[in-house]
């Protein structure tokens, strides 16, 4: 099998897996209690936290353990929506955002709060004119993803956040592509909220982190117990707290020479399909992008076809977010680019990890030249751009 869908989750690494075994049948004492068997797992939680806290310039105290990205997502819109309502109701996200802001924004919406979704060029980058001029006395956030889930594009977050901070608008990023895959600093980029998900950096999943800054006054997104602080009550899954802490302190570790890996292999690849298949391209921004990101549209076929041929040969693959896999529509990041529906329909998206190499590339590039050929020998569209080739 080989395996370029790291962008819908990663393999969990065997040494995170090591770390994560004793806190289910060993250390497995509640953190909230005080006896030493609860201490033993509050202690690996404190440990986690200021391994991801340091992983991003932060402070321990501003780290807050979730179930993931979508709930980290959902906390910082719906929370910052509550508890800054006084101030205003609008709130600045774009049109290529994850699903679980998108959906959270028309939740929002649904309750008289308005967003304005900003416009993305081609690449998939934001405007900061359009950005500024979007900006109003009732602005309240600012919600600016840190790399396209579907196409890789990274956007101008140390920017944003600058005219974010100008303006004294909060200023969160979903990063859940982004973090431990390029370098964070929230200070630097003047990030107020991130959030980030285990399984997306060889951590397990159902668990994840939503960084706030302290001043922000965001109130608890579920209640209960003390836990958290007193903003996400639940009993910790230290098992997951304890996986996520490991692969942060692994995803440091490697960071340098497996984005050196991935870009070698990534832009082999984009080459490789650039020059030997016809009618295609490749979508998001050639440079600007996330290290192990390959995303491609092609012509006069069918992306979910393609998906179907490419996993008979072993090779998984996607034509966009895990989270919209089976639905009809195409991509609303790549319409939201300038692409035609039956443009989108025809996309590919590959997403390499530290573990791929040259020679998956190979195999990879012969099976899709094969297979694009061979669905584009059934396409009634293709055979009617033949005609009309031959006739000019």
């Amino acid at each position: 099998m080989i395996y370029l869908d790291n962008a819908a989750t990663t393999k969990t690494a065997p040494e995170v897996v090591d770390a994560m075994l004793p806190y289910f049948s060993e250390y497995y004492g509640n953190a909230s209690t005080i006896y030493s068997l609860g201490a033993e797992s509050k202690k690996a939680m404190d440990h986690a936290r200021r391994t991801i806290a340091d992983s991003l310039g932060a402070k321990p105290e501003e780290i807050y353990f979730t179930a993931g990205g979508s709930e980290s997502d959902n906390w910082a819109l719906k929370a910052t929506a509550e508890a800054y309502a006084s101030k205003g109701k609008h709130i600045i996200t774009t049109k290529i955002e994850h699903h679980a802001i998108l959906h959270t924004c028309e939740y929002l919406e649904k309750r008289g709060f308005e967003i304005t979704y900003l416009n993305v060029d081609r690449d998939g980058l934001i405007s900061l004119d359009e950005l500024k001029a979007a900006i109003r006395p009732d602005t309240i956030l600012i919600s600016v993803m840190f790399a396209n889930n579907e196409i890789g594009t990274i956007e101008p977050i140390a920017e944003i956040g600058e005219i974010a901070k100008e303006h004294g608008v909060l200023f969160h990023t979903d990063a859940v592509q982004a973090y431990a895959q390029v370098p964070i600093n929230v200070d630097e980029m003047h990030i107020d909220m991130l959030s980030a998900s285990g399984h997306k950096l060889n951590g397990p999943k159902g668990i994840g982190f939503l960084y706030i800054r302290k001043g922000v006054k965001i109130r608890s997104f579920v209640h209960g117990g003390a836990q958290e602080r007193s903003r996400r009550a639940g009993t910790e899954n230290i098992p997951g707290i304890v996986g996520l802490g490991a692969a942060v302190e692994r995803a440091m570790r490697i960071m340098d020479s497996k984005t050196r890996k991935e870009i070698e292999l990534r832009d082999y690849l984009i080459g490789r399909l650039e020059n030997e298949i016809p009618h295609c391209w490749l979508n998001g921004h050639r440079t600007k992008r996330l290290p192990n990101n390959i995303n491609f549209s092609f012509l006069f076929i069918e992306g979910e076809s393609m998906l179907i041929m490419l996993d008979m040969k072993g090779i998984c693959a996607s034509s966009g977010s895990a989270c919209t896999s089976g639905s009809l529509d195409p991509s609303h990041v790549l319409l939201a680019i300038g692409l035609k529906h039956e443009e989108a329909h025809g996309s590919l998206r590959l997403t390499l990890s530290e573990d791929s190499t040259k020679e998956e590339m190979d195999i990879v590039a012969e099976e899709v030249k094969k297979i694009v050929q061979r669905l584009r020998d059934m396409s009634p569209l293709y055979e009617d751009f033949l005609k009309s080739q031959k006739n000019n």
